[in-house]
């Protein structure tokens, strides 16, 4: 490497660590220049995987109880996994996300976004208000996904609960009585995903499962992918739409919200949000051994942030919203939000395509609608950023609760 570039790396793995919610120190590496971040992912052997789906904060006695009575085992099947066997069984999950059949759910993700803009103005026609996040961004992801697997659509509403409180158990850093409730969340996630793993074995036709099952994966192999998979393949994608739906209405992203409603300017606002404050804007690898890394040493067991999109968050975070150094907040292009190399993300044209055409059949049903809460609470997990909503009002209609429009 050259030593121009050597010293850029430095510089940026030498920024000011991050802190969790009780102010000690950050325990990850926080490499934040593209450069480095890219040759990072793209030397598995050197930085390993293996702590990508480990939880944040250690689980205690109680919560630990409630998963292990459920048979709750995950495996490195997919993310995590730094064996040989990775590339075959990305192999078959990749046979479901090829580039011709993302191209063929677009009419399918286009008709489920027209019905949940139309169902959006008749909600704001009745009440004056509405969430976006719930009426537009929640439910298509989920139902594109598991139609895109071969898989049955049900239990939506449990499956984006389940999705939100796995996310905070692996990613988050609950107490132990917080712990404790999102353990069972997850134990009846676990449950639910064993059911539907037998139900899709012996099903016919082609599904996820089925194909797994024929790779030679185990029951508890395909529960473990299942479990990830059913929640990156999704929540990530309703946490990209309303964290573009929030900016566009805000007024912070480079288009209008009238001008989201074309192709071309809904396709830029995605790829705005994408670059500059991504629903995944970081991920973990850990030094297998002792490496180099743009001329420095990384000891062996060395646990890395990867800043992968310009968040708005460091290694740490409350409710607040925590600013960057400029430097950062410009964050890498959007090569790299979606990963890289081997273990780059499978859906990453498909999350890209369903915010596209999901906002921008938003913008095109709604064009009277404005923000009512300018300062919602926001999901700010190590990985996973987003707004929990996106309160809207119509100001050419009628406010709810008597409130102005903008209140």
């Amino acid at each position: 490497m050259a030593e121009r570039d050597a010293r850029m790396i430095a510089a940026a793995m030498e920024a000011p660590p991050a802190h969790a919610p009780d102010g000690s120190r950050c325990p990850y590496l926080v490499v934040r220049d593209p450069d480095a971040v890219r040759d990072i992912l793209h030397r598995p052997a050197d930085f390993s995987p293996a702590n990508a789906l480990v939880a944040v904060t250690p689980l205690e006695g109680p919560a630990l109880r409630v998963l292990q009575r459920a048979g709750f085992a995950l495996p490195p099947v997919l993310a995590s996994n730094d064996t040989d066997t990775h590339g075959g069984i990305r192999k078959v999950v990749a046979g479901f996300f090829t580039p011709a059949t993302v191209a063929a759910m677009e009419p399918r993700i286009r008709e489920l976004a027209r019905e949940a803009a139309v169902n959006t103005a008749d909600q704001l026609a009745r009440t004056g208000h509405a969430d976006l996040v719930q009426t537009v961004a929640a439910l298509s992801p989920a139902v594109i996904m598991l139609e895109l697997l071969g898989l049955p659509v049900r239990d939506l509403a449990a499956l984006k609960l389940w999705g939100l409180d796995s996310m905070e158990l692996f990613w988050g850093w609950p107490d132990a009585d917080r712990q404790l409730e999102l353990a069972r969340s997850a134990a009846e996630f676990y449950d639910w995903l064993r059911r539907l793993v037998a139900d899709s074995v012996a099903a016919p036709g082609r599904n996820l499962f089925k194909s797994l099952a024929g790779h030679g994966l185990s029951r508890t192999e395909m529960c473990s992918l299942g479990y990830f998979l059913l929640i990156a393949g999704q929540e990530t994608t309703t946490q990209l739409i309303s964290t573009t739906l929030f900016r566009l209405l805000e007024g912070a992203a480079p288009v209008a919200w009238t001008e989201a409603a074309s192709d071309a300017g809904a396709q830029s606002v995605v790829r705005h949000v994408l670059a500059t404050e991504s629903s995944v804007p970081t991920w973990r690898r850990v030094a297998a051994h002792s490496t180099d890394l743009g001329g420095d040493r990384i000891p062996a067991g060395t646990e890395i942030l990867l800043e992968l999109s310009g968040n708005q968050i460091t290694a740490g975070a409350g409710s607040e919203s925590q600013s960057l150094p400029e430097q950062a907040r410009r964050g890498p292009s959007t090569g790299l939000v979606f990963g890289s190399g081997i273990h780059r993300c499978l859906g990453a044209k498909l999350a890209e395509l369903e915010a596209a055409v999901i906002v921008q059949e938003a913008a095109a049903a709604l064009p009277g609608i404005q923000l009512r809460d300018h300062e919602p609470e926001w999901i700010r997990l190590l990985s996973f950023q987003a707004p929990r909503t996106v309160s809207v009002v119509d100001r050419r209609g009628r406010q709810g609760a008597g409130e102005p429009a903008g209140s």
